[in-house]
């Protein structure tokens, strides 16, 4: 698979507790070299990396993150601050206790809330899949599709597992036409990227891809003034 499409679908991501605006700002730079999808960055920078890249990249952050259990009603807040401050794509993270005590309904309002905070952004959904039964990840499939996501998404990064084929492979087969699906945790090549888009995804969520292409020094580069 042509790389160029590959990093085209890269949410090139830094969610470390611990980033500075220093790294939050050279993910930009390279988030815009290498072609990708967007950047993927805490709430706490999304308003500086919307105002330093302009039009030139969308930003993405991440909401009720990494655990999922902040109320509806934070998170619905912690939205409509995310994209006040810039931000074009958002990613949330279910309440993983209540999928394990099969609380369906309150799940899809919550989904439903979020993406009707987002207005017209991009929602992603993210369901933590190395936490989950065979059933849960399919019944979950079905809630975001009825709640109108636009993304379903395999996992934080932060838990004990992240993407794989199989996961990839059974949340493409049973959401609906709509809704794609984001592989992110642990994607460490080119290869697993392309084994991930040819399985379905169309995105990724990774920072080791451009790191890897940046190492060979090809890039577009791209001025941003100060």
């Amino acid at each position: 698979m042509d790389e160029t499409r590959i990093l085209a679908c890269v949410d090139h991501t830094l969610l470390r507790t611990t980033a500075t605006w220093e790294e939050i700002r050279q993910l930009c730079v390279d988030g815009m070299a290498y072609g990708c999808a967007s950047v993927c960055i805490p709430p706490s920078h999304v308003e500086q990396a919307a105002k330093y890249l302009g039009d030139k990249l969308p930003v993405c952050t991440v909401i009720g993150f990494p655990n999922g259990y902040s109320t509806t009603a934070v998170k619905v807040f912690e939205t409509r601050d995310a994209i006040a401050n810039g931000a074009c794509e958002i990613d949330m993270v279910v309440n993983l206790g209540w999928v394990k005590d099969g609380r369906w309904q309150d799940i899809l309002e919550e989904i439903q809330a979020v993406k009707a905070a987002c207005g017209d952004k991009v929602l992603k959904v993210i369901v933590e899949t190395c936490q989950l039964t065979q059933e849960e990840k399919v019944k979950l499939c079905e809630l975001v599709t009825e709640s109108g996501a636009d993304f379903i998404k395999t996992s934080t990064g932060f838990a004990d597992g992240g993407a794989t084929p199989e996961d990839v492979a059974l949340l493409r087969a049973h959401v609906g036409d709509k809704v794609q699906v984001k592989a992110a945790g642990g994607i460490a090549s080119l290869e697993d990227g392309a084994a991930f888009l040819e399985l379905g995804a169309t995105r990724l969520g990774t920072s080791r891809i451009v790191a890897l292409v940046k190492q060979r020094g090809v890039s577009n580069h791209v001025e941003i003034s100060e």
